[in-house]
């Protein structure tokens, strides 16, 4: 049998197999041409059309590939465009075709009315789309000092809606195929996987970049200091919090794990992130940091993880280098306004009379840009804050009360979801502390956006992004099973 088969069908394979070589070996070096004279753009391109290739066959293999570079497509180290095309990059590239192929597949198994959330839509989408609409007006009314420093890339309706609705809307993106990827595979654990390789990344580059850089903690600390990191392309208290939910996520999942292996590269992940996370200097992670353990041993509490979270404090207390006191002391004893580094009188209260311009819808994304103080500043007043730092009250700029409480509804709903997945019997031990994780990252993630952060869509909510749309997906799966 296997001698027929070898005349039969071996020639015919080599036939076809001649041809196929021969394209390959043309491709490479036409490409090879084109990396010659376009360098690592080119490079980037046609590893992107490959990785298209495949998630065409299974658009898991896409979302996949979303998880390991969401994360770390903020920063700097990551290409934004390529052949000197704003937008065309991998990220793009990789969204676009998961998002086809999840579609054509939805499309062949009829599954597509479940492809986005009717809390998703009517709670978050529906109030963030109609600021972006409504801002789109009053783009000729953004204060001269954002064009004249370059604070901003556009200068038109078109512009403006596609920075500031259409690219933070890619975060939700990434989580609805996230979700669809998750209800479809056979182990939502699989995932955790391409997780802790994204967090290893995101954590190493700050690391590396401050032990290349020779520079002393003494001077990270420092209040001048606070836009050393953002040649990364995120600033300091933006990779903060992306530490922050990070180790929310890895310590609960660490807690769950009845794995000795898994849960030593867990601890060893915790500890990478741990040490970035202190290099960021960035009071508000600090809170978030002290938030995430005081619900964990709330939570968890026993006299085994009440000794074991005693010792661990008293270690880290001894061990701690003096600059991170000094830094999450600022401004003690001298007044609410000191603590928050000026917020307060220079940001809070001249923006406070704003809200009563259109408080029930408010005055669209990223209404500060066309704030009477920043325009009668000058330009002074925006070059020291080009967001309230303040999420609630940028949510009161710009989407008025109404808008506040839908995007806090929708918080809600999902804190809701990650608690019946923490309680899932159906779950493995690791993955309920995933979900508990996510509460606890959700809930550091809502108190530090009390002096900072936005509740729309930004870069550093990746990995609250993904735990999201893990939800949906284990939900899908529990309720269709």
């Amino acid at each position: 049998m296997f001698a027929g088969l070898e005349r039969s069908v071996l020639p015919g394979l080599a036939s076809c197999r001649r041809p196929a070589l021969a394209g390959m070996a043309l491709f490479g070096l036409l490409w090879g041409a084109v990396v010659a004279v376009a360098g690592l753009n080119a490079l980037y391109l046609c590893v992107s059309l490959i990785a298209c290739a495949f998630i065409l066959l299974d658009f898991r293999i896409g979302v996949v590939l979303l998880i390991l570079l969401m994360p770390i497509s903020g920063s700097a180290v990551f290409p934004h465009a390529m052949l000197g095309i704003t937008g065309l990059n991998p990220l793009n590239l990789l969204l676009l075709a998961t998002l086809g192929s999840g579609l054509l597949h939805g499309l062949a198994e009829g599954s597509l009315r479940h492809f986005l959330p009717r809390p998703l839509l009517w709670l978050y989408l529906l109030p963030i789309m109609a600021a972006g609409m409504i801002g789109a007006q009053h783009v000729g009314e953004i204060a001269p000092a954002f064009h004249v420093y370059a604070l901003i890339d556009f200068d038109s309706a078109g512009g403006y809606l596609r920075d500031m609705l259409v690219k933070p809307l890619g975060m939700v993106l990434f989580a609805v195929l996230v979700a669809a990827a998750v209800s479809k595979s056979a182990s939502t654990e699989k995932f955790l996987v391409p997780t802790l390789l994204s967090i290893w990344a995101i954590g190493l580059v700050v690391i590396v970049f401050v032990a290349q850089s020779g520079i002393g903690l003494k001077q990270l600390a420092g209040s001048d200091a606070r836009e050393f990191l953002s040649v990364l392309g995120l600033h300091a208290n933006d990779l903060g919090r992306l530490y922050v939910v990070a180790y929310a996520l890895l310590l609960f999942t660490w807690a769950g794990s009845r794995q000795a292996g898994e849960r030593f590269v867990l601890l060893v992940t915790m500890a990478l992130v741990v040490c970035a996370l202190l290099l960021t200097f960035s009071r508000g992670a600090f809170a978030g940091f002290v938030v995430v353990n005081a619900v964990f041993v709330l939570w968890r509490r026993s006299m085994r993880t009440l000794a074991v979270f005693a010792l661990a404090v008293a270690v880290a207390l001894f061990a701690m280098p003096a600059e991170v006191f000094e830094r999450a002391l600022v401004g003690s004893g001298e007044g609410l306004n000191a603590i928050s580094a000026g917020r307060i009188d220079g940001l809070w209260l001249p923006l406070l009379p704003e809200v009563a311009r259109s408080p029930v819808y408010g005055s669209g994304l990223g209404s500060i840009m066309w704030a009477a103080p920043m325009r009668a500043a000058g330009g002074a007043g925006v070059l020291q804050a080009t967001h309230p730092h303040s999420a609630y009250l940028q949510t009161l700029l710009d989407m008025g009360v109404a808008g506040l409480v839908l995007l806090c509804a929708y918080f809600i709903h999902v804190w809701r979801g990650f608690r019946t997945l923490s309680l899932d019997p159906d779950l493995s031990p690791a993955m309920r502390g995933y979900f508990q994780g996510a509460m606890a990252a959700l809930l550091s993630v809502l108190v530090s956006s009390v002096t900072d952060g936005s509740l729309t869509p930004r870069p550093e909510q990746a990995l609250l992004w993904l735990a999201i749309g893990m939800m949906y997906g284990q939900l899908h799966r529990r309720t269709a099973k």
